[in-house]
């Protein structure tokens, strides 16, 4: 499935597609998708953030368009590598009248390096409501900033001037640059991918700084809850904290407001720490 396939199935504008629509051109044969290799990251791993976008936009192209992303789950199963092509095998889990469940399985070379488990819902109504939270740091306050991380370019951030480290550490104000089609699995999956942002660096251990080359460090697994609508153009304010350490593993829990104090998103991440 192409990305001007899937904006005309699900309302955007097939003439100018986005880059969160070319990140999900897929070469589509029933329930197995195809993404193309990329070349462009700088480490030696895939972006996470990206392999995730990509297999909830796979999952999403096998619901009805009126289901949107309500949660994933997924565990980073082992290090992707750019310059091979990532086969997303979708098993359709239950498809029911409200809720779909999908589970994707991301494989390079035949080796699996992503597990993740969605979910999709039909919205309906029902009460709306999240405790208030006051910003750790308000967007007028916060610095600009252009960390040495992958893919950042797509995105404006402004951290805590005091953030002098090579890397985005939470909390932060982020938006995307460029626009985005009006499409709610599009934006979920922008969301899906800016999420990674922010959680590994959270879920270091306390006086452990924030520098390259203190010790090994990588994703485990990563969890996003999608509560509201996601405007990505605009300023959100991502609030990352670190709840656990032990066993080497950090775990960080993540909240993403709009500018007006909504909570639109929730996050969990596992990160391994090896000092």
């Amino acid at each position: 499935m192409t990305a001007t396939e899937h904006a005309r199935t699900r309302g955007g504008r097939p003439d100018e597609p986005s880059w969160v629509a070319r990140l999900l051109r897929f070469d589509r044969d029933g329930d197995t998708f195809v993404a193309a290799s990329s070349d462009r990251g700088p480490a030696p791993r895939l972006f996470g953030g990206l392999i995730a976008a990509q297999a909830l936009g796979a999952a999403g192209a096998t619901v009805d368009a009126d289901k949107l992303p309500q949660s994933l789950h997924l565990y980073f199963v082992r290090g992707g590598r750019y310059g091979v092509d990532v086969e997303l095998q979708v098993e359709r889990t239950r498809t029911g009248r409200s809720f779909d469940t999908r589970r994707v399985t991301a494989r390079q070379d035949d080796a699996v390096i992503l597990e993740m488990i969605a979910s999709f819902h039909r919205p309906e109504p029902g009460a709306d409501w999240h405790p208030p939270r006051a910003p750790a740091i308000s967007l007028d306050e916060a610095a600009p900033k252009h960390p040495a991380i992958e893919f950042a370019d797509r995105f404006e951030i402004r951290t805590s001037p005091d953030d002098v480290s090579p890397f985005a550490v939470p909390p932060f104000w982020i938006r995307v640059r460029d626009p985005i089609e009006d499409d709610p699995l599009l934006r979920a999956c922008a969301l899906t991918f800016m999420s990674d942002f922010g959680p590994v660096p959270a879920a270091r251990p306390p006086g452990i700084p924030v520098v390259p080359g203190v010790g090994f460090t990588t994703s485990l697994d990563h969890a996003v809850w999608f509560h509201r609508p996601f405007w990505p153009n605009a300023w959100h304010r991502y609030e990352v904290g670190s709840v656990n350490n032990a066993d080497a593993r950090g775990l960080a829990v993540g909240s993403l407001y709009d500018a007006s104090g909504t909570l639109i998103a929730s996050t969990t991440q596992e990160a391994l720490w090896r000092l």
